[in-house]
């Protein structure tokens, strides 16, 4: 961060000019020696000036968006040789901004209860850009209000509204879903039901079906439920909220329907690890076997007499099942003190990974050295 010249300082002249100019403050120190990492793998910083870092989305002229949930801002990043070189505030004073997606040049945001779009963005990155709204029809709660968007392979651009709640049985039309539509705003459907609170989806490249992340209720105790990996090949499946969790688990308030009747999840990544942001691994930078790779990041839980997560898992899929899972990336939670907390992830066009941290307000860069 540069300082700034007060008048009484542009005064003194040069004869005092060393002892009048500010200096500039020292950037924070990010102790990423901590984070252990597969044999080959490097964590850097990318970016460390981005206040509440959460949702990434990629431009095409070396710009990297960035939403935030607190703070009200979009952020663009403009980056040169694999580090951030510019952080410009792009708009401010939003509600819970946290989605961001990118579509034939514009930007798209996401507010609690509507979408945002800022067009032929690139070109006005510096002159703070009015977006037109696309739609207003979502929910205006902000209990799990704030969304992750994305468009899908089919054009469409998929957004979640999770449960206004911790448990209770919503509208299942507005609440605890997935839902999509054009990018005009229009032809709204539900694609999947019962869904508490999903923070992160994705599709396989290779299959091009959906895959997303959801968060299990609270208040079950440190072990119940487990967060989830789903895997929703086609539109219409429920997976379980509020009746089941987990895929086995009845609630104990709302549990009247057998969790034999909903889609189980495709794996269980812990309890209250709050599980978000996921990618593909659709680079060629990281060995072979991990081409295809499902990478999650953890946010880390903040109800649990132990914490748990503050982490980046690997998913391996294959033929639409997982076969393993297991930690790719940890050092954010030093025993039961955390000085980062992963949100999402985004695969560079160099192959390198990039890591959201809203706590340390940071955007990390993974690459792979070799052996």
């Amino acid at each position: 961060m540069k300082g700034n010249f007060s008048a009484a300082a542009l005064q003194t002249g040069f004869a005092c000019l060393a002892i009048a100019l500010p200096q500039a403050a020292p950037a924070q120190r990010l102790p990423l020696e901590r984070i252990k990492l597969p044999p080959g793998f490097e964590i850097g910083v990318f970016a460390d000036e981005v206040p509440d870092a959460r949702s990434l989305a990629l431009g095409k002229g070396k710009v990297l968006f960035v939403g935030t949930r607190t703070n009200g801002s979009v952020y663009a990043v403009r980056y040169r040789d694999a580090k951030a070189t510019q952080v410009i505030t792009l708009a401010s004073g939003l509600r819970m901004p946290n989605g961001v997606a990118v579509r034939g040049g514009a930007l798209y945001v996401a507010e609690v209860g509507r979408i945002l779009r800022f067009d032929d963005v690139e070109a006005h990155l510096d002159a703070r850009p009015k977006p037109v709204v696309v739609t207003d029809r979502f929910p205006r709660e902000t209990h799990h209000g704030w969304k992750f968007i994305r468009f899908g392979p089919d054009g469409w651009l998929y957004v979640p509204v999770g449960a206004p709640c911790n448990i209770c049985e919503p509208d299942a039309a507005r609440y605890a879903l997935i839902s999509r539509i054009r990018p005009d705003g229009s032809g709204y459907e539900v694609f999947a039901s019962g869904v508490r609170n999903s923070v992160g989806f994705d599709w396989d490249p290779r299959t091009k079906e959906l895959w997303f992340t959801d968060n299990g209720r609270d208040w079950l105790g440190d072990e119940l439920p487990s967060d989830e990996l789903n895997h929703a090949p086609k539109a219409g499946m429920h997976f379980g909220y509020p009746y089941c969790h987990q895929g086995d688990t009845a609630d104990p308030e709302f549990g009247r329907r057998a969790c034999s009747e909903f889609s189980p999840p495709a794996v269980r990544l812990g309890p209250h690890v709050a599980a978000l942001g996921m990618r593909f691994y659709t680079g060629s930078q990281f060995p072979p076997e991990y081409r295809s790779s499902l990478f999650i990041a953890e946010h880390g839980s903040w109800n649990r007499s132990r914490r748990i997560g503050y982490r980046i898992k690997r998913v391996v899929i294959e033929g639409g099942r997982v076969v393993k899972h297991e930690v790719f990336a940890e050092g954010w939670l030093q025993g039961e003190s955390a000085w980062g907390r992963p949100v999402d992830i985004e695969v560079m066009p160099d192959g390198s990974l990039l890591v959201s941290d809203d706590h340390a307000g940071a955007i990390y860069r993974i690459a792979y050295r070799g052996r």
